[in-house]
């Protein structure tokens, strides 16, 4: 099942963000195969970094708990706010996504 990571930074936390962003996108490429899709929220600029938003493919929530519970931003305390939901996908993708 996809679960949906909606992860919202605690404000003033952009420098925090880029030191350990190397950890993050690492610890995020281990899950590559099961990556439906994932990449910042942005504030209105369309620069600045307010969160994240992740869709990984998880056997269940608990699965999905523990994984978050090793993710470096996570660890770092640099959100302000976590939801994590079951998702299913049933519209296909069209617009917002790159080519693969």
């Amino acid at each position: 099942m996809i679960y949906i990571f909606h992860l919202l930074d605690k404000p003033g936390a952009g420098e925090l963000r880029q030191t350990v962003r190397p950890k993050h996108k690492a610890y995020l490429a281990q899950q590559a195969d099961r990556m439906a899709f994932a990449g910042p929220l942005l504030a209105d600029d369309g620069v600045t970094m307010v969160g994240s938003l992740l869709a990984i493919d998880f056997p269940d929530r608990e699965a999905a708990q523990r994984w978050l519970a090793q993710e470096p931003f996570f660890m770092a305390g640099l959100y302000a706010g976590v939801t994590v939901h079951a998702f299913a996908n049933l519209w296909p993708q069209k617009a917002g996504f790159p080519p693969a």
